[in-house]
């Protein structure tokens, strides 16, 4: 709250500081810092500084949505954004619903309807299905096993996965959901192979995805079983190590290693901001510095349809 400026505009941004989820969060961080310090070079919002206010999304659900509540409710805070499990959307979203807008980052099992709730990332019919596909007509995977953390986004994927294995030739030959926090696989990497899955559709959680990518190798399931994940950013990649990832495959809307001209440019400005050992870009990261910069084009647009009822040709410049 020391940080909270009522001249500013002051967003809370929702990110993991702690838990599975936690070895990610501090790009995520330093990500929404670079779109807010860009922002700001350039104008700020409509002339207002933004301002970016921490909550730890890796808390319980109850205790995040009650946090960002109540800085909702105090005036404290203009929008919320960040990534965060679908678990911590579903609390949060009724409380602030149509009083802020909230801009969540992170990929997700789709079907959010909440007024005021933008989604940014990708759905399962975008992102995992075209994996699915791939990968029943390239490597002829046709059993498949689901291993997830037991919440909502990995059990509605789920449910998608299923339908998405018939429609590839396939079928779904077991699923195992974890607690989040898990570090003992034993038992599911049995399921797997006693099943003969010819491929795991991952949907684990930040470091519980590292544990599981151990155990996968040191099982030498890898030898003859692939793995597809829809939430694998390189924070993880580099975690799990060059042994645990052989016949893994990934699926997202952004890959740090993509040589393109906007990935270069990206890499340069956050290397010079924070330095060439800040922690890894990656998709999940980059989501939030997007979820930062969508709160300027929020205010502009809304000031520029108040302009229009005025009969006014002014528009914020984005």
């Amino acid at each position: 709250m020391s940080i909270v400026d009522s001249a500013a505009v002051n967003v809370a941004l929702v990110y993991p500081m702690r838990g599975p989820a936690g070895i990610f969060g501090p790009t995520c961080e330093l990500c929404a810092r670079l779109a807010a310090e860009e922002i700001n070079e350039a104008g700020g919002v409509l002339g207002r500084e933004l301002r970016l206010v921490p909550v730890d999304g890796g808390a319980p659900p109850e205790r995040v949505a009650a946090e960002v509540e109540s800085l909702v409710r105090m005036g404290a805070v203009d929008g919320v954004t960040g990534w965060h499990i679908s678990s911590v959307r579903q609390a949060l979203a009724p409380r602030i619903a149509q009083l802020v807008p909230y801009v969540y980052t992170a990929l997700y099992e789709g079907g959010e309807r909440t007024e005021g709730v933008f989604m940014t990332s990708e759905t399962p019919a975008d992102q995992l299905l075209p994996a699915m596909r791939l990968l029943a007509r390239e490597r002829r995977v046709r059993r498949w096993y689901v291993v997830g953390n037991d919440y909502v986004w990995p059990r509605r994927t789920a449910r998608k996965a299923q339908r998405y294995a018939v429609d590839c030739g396939g079928w779904v030959t077991g699923e195992t959901y974890l607690p989040l926090g898990t570090h003992e696989y034993r038992d599911v990497l049995r399921r797997i192979e006693q099943t003969g899955a010819d491929a795991v559709v991952m949907l684990l959680v930040g470091s519980d995805a590292v544990r599981f990518n151990r155990a996968f190798a040191r099982s030498n399931l890898d030898a003859r079983c692939l793995r597809l994940s829809t939430l694998m950013d390189e924070n993880m990649l580099i975690a799990s190590g060059p042994r645990a990832t052989t016949g893994l495959y990934s699926t997202a809307g952004f890959f740090a290693g993509l040589v393109t001209r906007e990935n270069i440019d990206f890499h340069g400005r956050y290397a010079r901001r924070f330095g060439v050992e800040a922690p890894p870009l990656g998709s999940l990261g980059e989501s939030c510095y997007e979820g930062a910069a969508a709160r300027r084009a929020d205010r502009a647009g809304r000031h520029a349809r108040r302009a229009g009822d005025r009969g006014e040709r002014r528009v914020g410049v984005l």
